[in-house]
Parts: structure tokens; sequence; C-alpha cells
């Protein structure tokens, strides 16, 4: 059996976790994923998705806030695996664990590389209006997602995909082409292919400020922005000058010469907004500050004395956080 150390942390990780446990050729002697963290309005201690399918399976877990120098890395190197898989881990492998492994060390990376390196690949596909992502598997290097590539294959992004059903459907994709790969690795044949540096992009942490809706963009990217960032962190305007995340639009077959983030309709039922390039949005679910998410006759509901047709009630700050 190959022994493998396997390093991960969100849902995206979890499914690749199981597909290597499910398998009787492999033998999963670690897991490495971030420490367990305050989540939600109650802040409740929470585990990682991995996290959970590890403790069901009875692997042991490694949890250091920093691998680096840390006493779990003196564990993990001892350990002496044949292969280290990681995905959408969240920290840099140090090289004196990637070079204790007898095989190698090899990542699931959900782009199609040298296309968005880093952090949120998926939010940056599908913020851009890409038609389609992927996964791509490499060779762990010291610079970030670098390393050549082992595997790659492609998947389409429909116009109602979102980061969360990209993700279950990239951890599917990921699983399948991890197993496709791994025994070609573990044998020696597999054929390494360096990646593209003039091709490099890159797709590093959304930032709070990042989380604003530039109304001022075509109607089809300020959609996507939305999908792009949902189900987290969300897609946020600020709408008759208060903060409000839009969580669902929709395109309207229709055109406005008003400027962007103007009223273009309202009825008790839709609030139809303008947007750059003569683009035309209605507004399906929100969520003021401090509110649940509603949708928007609910919301207008609560603002009938607001949003007059010609009125600009949205307006980009470059300065919001």
């Amino acid at each position: 059996m190959t022994s493998i150390i396997f390093m991960g942390t969100p849902a995206f990780s979890a499914p690749i976790l199981q597909s290597l446990v499910d398998q009787e050729e492999y033998n999963v002697i670690g897991v490495v994923t971030q420490p367990d963290r305050k989540v939600g309005r109650k802040h409740v201690l929470t585990m990682s998705p991995v996290k959970k399918v590890a403790q069901e399976n009875s692997i042991p877990v490694y949890q250091p806030e920093k691998l680096s120098g840390s006493d779990e890395l003196k564990e993990l190197i001892e350990l002496n695996a044949d292969l280290i898989v990681t995905a959408a881990f969240g920290q840099f492998l140090p090289m004196s664990l990637i070079n204790s492994v007898k095989i190698g060390a090899v990542n699931v990376h959900a782009s199609l590389l040298p296309q968005y390196r880093g952090g949120a690949p998926v939010h940056y596909a599908i913020m851009n209006g890409d038609q389609d992502t992927g996964v791509t598997i490499i060779y762990m290097v010291k610079k970030m997602d670098a390393g050549d590539m082992l595997a790659q294959r492609s998947i389409a992004i429909t116009p109602t995909d979102d980061v969360g059903s990209m993700f279950t459907k990239l951890s599917v994709l990921g699983q399948q082409l991890l197993l496709e790969t791994l025994p070609s690795l573990i044998d020696g044949s597999v054929k390494a292919v360096a990646q593209n540096e003039d091709e490099v992009s890159f797709s590093p942490n959304i930032k709070p400020e990042e989380e604003q809706v530039d109304i001022n963009l075509s109607a089809q990217l300020v959609d996507a922005k939305i999908r792009g960032l949902r189900p987290f962190p969300g897609a946020f305007v600020f709408l008759d000058k208060q903060r409000v995340k839009l969580w669902e639009v929709k395109i309207e077959d229709e055109t406005t010469d008003l400027p962007a983030g103007s009223v273009v309709e309202k009825t008790k039922h839709s609030l139809k907004l303008a947007t750059g390039e003569h683009g035309v949005i209605s507004l399906i679910t929100v969520q003021p500050a401090g509110k649940p998410k509603m949708n928007i006759t609910d919301y207008l509901n609560g603002s009938s004395d607001s949003f007059f047709e010609g009125e600009q009630v949205v307006k980009y700050d470059e300065n919001a956080k």
C-alpha cells in the first residue's frame, strides 16, 4: 500500500480525502487541516470538513496554526510517507516536508493552470465571466501553484453556477482526476509538463473591499460578480446609502439610457436597476446589514418611501471596506 499524508480544509477537499480512504491500495496515515474556527454569529467552534472525514475514518489529525517550524512538522516528517496530496490546504508546505516523502507531493488545484494561481481560483473564474474552469494536478514546489502539471481536465461554468455549485462539481472532478493520475505517478511513468509562465494569472484571497459590486460593469459581469462571491463571502452594494448584500439578481432582456445604479422600474414585487453598458438587472434576493436574507417583495415592503424611477440609488464607493 502507498502511504499518504493528506492536507486540506474546506468542503472541496473532504470528498477527495474520502476517495483516497475508499481505495484499498492507499493508506492515509495522517491528515493536516486548519485549526477549528469559530463560525457564525454565535461563534461556535467548528471543525473543518476534512477533519470530520478524518475522524470518521480514525485517521490521526494535525492542526498547526502554521506548519513551518511546528512540532507537527517534525511528526509528519517522521511518518516517512510515500506521498503527500494537498487540496485547498491554505498554507505553504515547507520544503523539508516535501523532500521527506519517497514519491513526491502533489496538489489538486481548482483551475486550469497556469490560470488562477492562488487561493480563490473558482471565485475569479466566475467573477471574470469565464465559460469554463477545471482541475489541475501539479507537483508541489516552493513557488505557489507553479509546479509541473501531471494532469488537467476542464468543466463548463453555466450561467447559473456559483462558487458553491462549482466547488461541488470540481471536487468530483478532482477525485476522478487524482485517482486516474496516482498509478502513473507511483510507478514513475507519469509525464509532467511545465507551466507556461507567459500565461500565468493569479487569484489571491478575496479582500473585503473586493466584495463590493461595481454597478458600472455590464449586467452580465454584475451577475457574475454576485455568483462569484456566493455563498461566501457575499457581494454587496450601497443601496439607497445602506449596505445591502445581493444574493441573486436576474439579467433583464432590455436596455436603458439611465446612469448605472438608477431605478429603471419599481413595483410592489420588483426593483430593476440600470448597470453599465446600458444593461438592466432585477434584484431577486437581498440582505440588508444586520438582517436575514429576504426576497425583493419583502424588502420593498419595508422601504415603501424609497426608490423612485430615474433616481440613482446605487453608487460605487472605491473606499468601501
